[in-house]
């Protein structure tokens, strides 16, 4: 009997078809370079394409911002269970919550069709910023902040969190972040949610699932660690020593390496000189003169490159944004790509049920509870 080839964490196995993205010769969405798409789209573009298959029209885009905007707010219940929440609980493990719940009120909530499919991830992409805003705004003991329809994804949010028009600066910056955040073909949290919907499950449980997944240090978490590392580097004049003085510890540094990208990621290449701008507006170039230090470091000594969340951490900090905010802007984003898989998983579906090898005790009997030792 041949033994069945098996590759720890799945490493390297080809476990499906999908026409959303690939990160062969760079990332791309739907044949689109993540690098040209920050560049000319916004994130509505991007999450139009990503849904829909192609970059919109002018009058496409409207009718989608037009449809996601009005879908903007939260069923009165949810915002009672957010206040019923213990105030330990953290913002993405709210918003996990809050995607479970909204199942509930959803209409199509049972229904698998493409179409409303589509309309629930529609709705989901609207309420996930809300959901987000108003859940942090209680805790802090401020006053709801209702969106606006005549904003974009990125300003909307911005406005929600503050109760303030962003800056056009800051709008482009975190567009472009949600734009490099969308979609990774089949990461954790991704390949995930496919697992659950390929049961014929519903469109909430695998995004409810996916940010299970996304909520891990070793996946979304990551660029929450961001500036832990750079808070404990303590700054350009200690970074070199820290760096080195950790290395030899063994200790892992968030915000380096990439298991598909081993030569670097182009998307934190992208970021870079907008965490630098918004270090540059705010007044402080500190922690970017650091993390540069580090980059030489581990590129020197451990041939390891940022990956998306070194400088997406740096970014949201220069912002003012709160670390814990981090990983639940990451799933506003994301809600894009892991939909777009969902919707590709049931329109051609096959349960996702793979093989494992045992390596525990040969066959054996069962004896008597009395002869047992």
């Amino acid at each position: 009997m041949t033994t069945p080839t098996y590759s720890p964490g799945l490493e390297g196995v080809t476990a499906g078809e999908t026409t959303i993205c690939t990160v062969e010769g760079g990332l791309s969405y739907r044949g689109y370079s993540v690098g040209d798409l920050a560049e000319n789209c916004s994130f509505d573009e991007v999450a139009y394409l990503l849904l829909h298959g192609e970059l919109p029209t002018a009058v496409q885009l409207k009718q989608f911002h037009t449809r996601v905007a009005a879908a903007r707010r939260l069923p009165p219940p949810l915002k009672e269970l957010f206040a019923a929440l213990p105030k330990w609980t953290t913002p993405l493990d709210a918003l996990r919550t809050a995607v479970s719940a909204l199942g509930h009120f959803d209409q199509d909530a049972a229904d698998n069709s493409h179409d409303a499919n589509l309309r629930k991830a529609e709705r989901l992409l609207a309420q996930i910023p809300v959901a987000i805003a108003d859940n942090f705004r209680l805790v802090k003991g401020q006053p709801e902040v209702p969106a606006r329809q005549d904003l974009s994804h990125a300003a909307n949010f911005l406005y929600m969190l503050r109760g303030i028009e962003a800056s056009p600066a800051e709008v482009k910056a975190m567009d472009v972040s949600l734009i490099l955040y969308a979609e990774h073909e089949f990461n954790a949290s991704t390949f995930a949610a496919r697992v659950i919907v390929s049961t014929l499950s519903d469109l909430h449980s695998g995004i409810t699932g996916a940010i299970g997944a996304l909520k891990g240090p070793l996946h979304g978490g990551a660029n929450e660690k961001v500036m832990d590392i750079l808070l404990a580097a303590g700054g350009p004049d200690k970074a070199e020593e820290w760096t080195r003085a950790a290395l030899t510890r063994k200790e892992r540094i968030m915000g380096f390496g990439h298991r598909v990208y081993k030569t670097g990621d182009v998307r934190a290449g992208i970021l870079k000189k907008y965490a630098g701008s918004a270090a540059e507006a705010a007044g402080s170039t500190k922690w970017e003169e650091t993390a540069d230090i580090i980059e030489r470091v581990m590129a020197a000594e451990k041939s390891m490159f940022p990956n998306l969340d070194w400088p997406a951490g740096r970014l949201y900090h220069a912002m003012k944004l709160e670390i814990p905010l981090y990983t639940p802007i990451f799933a506003m984003s994301r809600i894009t790509g892991w939909a777009a898989h969902v919707i590709e998983q049931l329109d051609n579906n096959r349960l996702i049920r793979p093989r494992a090898i045992y390596t525990g005790p040969a066959a054996r009997a069962v004896a008597p509870i009395g002869e047992r030792g």
